[in-house]
């Protein structure tokens, strides 16, 4: 497979600067995840890699070798679209053969890895239909057997899994994993899926208005976001976000709470400053669900809305103005406004400066 590097990756569309001087090492073999909002450019990226879009500054490299100017079919690319994008009036088999057809390749190398390629996915059955007689599932996994028969040095996946429904998503996604990691291809995957992002990275890539905020495994970004875009970004439903100041020995004060923190986990700035105090609905456990945490504070809320999500429910509650979301393990049922006593994680909490945004994490 292959190594991409971008250095310093801009691009200009007349006078508004979608990517904003981008760095990014992928190593061979790695499977990597460009996450973000709508608009944030992890498309434009892809498809500057792929040679779709032009790079107004910067280097592109695979393998070492500079492929700003080099054509797509040059570049040992291969790339899974949204759309499919498989030929409508062809068979699956013709699908998968076509590009290499008119590439030249021989008929018997055509259909070995044609072969190779339908077994993977199980396509076999179905290599004589249209797509238009397959499902959605079926046609994505022609649309990556396709680009799998070209033996590309890096695969380039756009939204594949977004026009799916849920089920076929979870499945889909498995087998993009098994498929990646039988052939130990170097992968770039675009998304706007947070669960995407974790279930399937090496390395998630967070891009936030043409730049990138944070780059890092899954466990990483997750635990320990670089600033409160990441935070707030990464994790359903999104991390809490209080209003706060450090307190004396080691605590921090947000809504008449004193909520005690480890010594060695943040550089807290002096007692009395304004900082914002990050907590994930998982860290916020209502009494006699969960593990107590042995260091936290306790306060009691009003719960105005619980949302049942089977084996959990998330609880919306008022704490000093700002509504907050607590998940429940194994729920029961609570009247309307009923009052639940809770206790904040103090030693998985976060803490966010207020002039950068950037964490005070250690």
């Amino acid at each position: 497979m292959a190594t991409v590097t971008l250095r310093d990756i801009i691009k200009i569309y007349g006078e508004y600067v979608a990517i904003k001087g981008v760095d990014l090492d992928i190593e061979d073999g790695t499977f990597v995840v460009l996450v973000g909002p709508s608009g944030c450019g992890k498309s434009t990226i892809l498809r500057m890699i792929a040679g779709l879009e032009t790079i107004s500054h910067g280097e592109l490299r695979i393998d070492d070798k500079l492929v700003n100017d080099l054509p797509s079919r040059d570049r040992g690319i291969s790339m899974v679209f949204q759309s499919y994008a498989l030929y409508p009036h062809m068979s699956v088999s013709d699908n998968l053969g076509f590009g290499l057809k008119i590439s030249g390749v021989p008929k018997d190398e055509i259909a070995r890895r044609r072969g190779e390629a339908a077994r993977m996915l199980g396509l076999d059955p179905y290599m004589d239909r249209r797509p238009s007689q397959l499902s959605g599932g079926q046609r994505q996994r022609v649309a990556m057997a396709r680009a799998m028969v070209r033996e590309p040095k890096v695969f380039l996946f756009d939204e594949p899994l977004s026009n799916l429904d849920a089920k076929l998503r979870n499945q889909t996604r498995i087998e993009i994993k098994r498929l990646q990691r039988q052939l130990g291809a170097t992968v770039v995957f675009v998304t706007h899926d947070q669960v995407e992002a974790m279930t399937l990275a090496d390395k998630i890539v967070v891009l936030n208005d043409g730049r990138v905020a944070q780059i890092g495994t899954p466990l990483e970004v997750f635990e320990r976001p670089a600033n409160m875009f990441v935070a707030g970004f990464m994790g359903a439903p999104s991390m809490n976000m209080l209003p706060a100041e450090v307190g004396p020995g080691n605590t921090i004060r947000a809504a008449g709470i004193a909520i005690p923190v480890p010594a060695d986990r943040f550089n807290l700035p002096a007692a009395g400053t304004a900082v914002t105090l990050g907590i994930r609905p998982e860290d916020i456990v209502p009494e006699g669900h969960g593990t107590r945490p042995e260091l936290g504070a306790d306060f009691s809320a009003a719960v105005s809305f619980a949302e049942m999500l089977g084996n959990e429910s998330l609880l919306f509650a008022d704490l000093g103005g700002t509504e907050i979301v607590a998940r429940m393990q194994h729920p029961r049922a609570l009247e309307p406004n009923q009052d639940v006593r809770f206790r904040i994680d103090g030693a998985r909490v976060h803490v966010f400066d207020n002039q950068n945004q950037n964490s005070l994490l250690r």
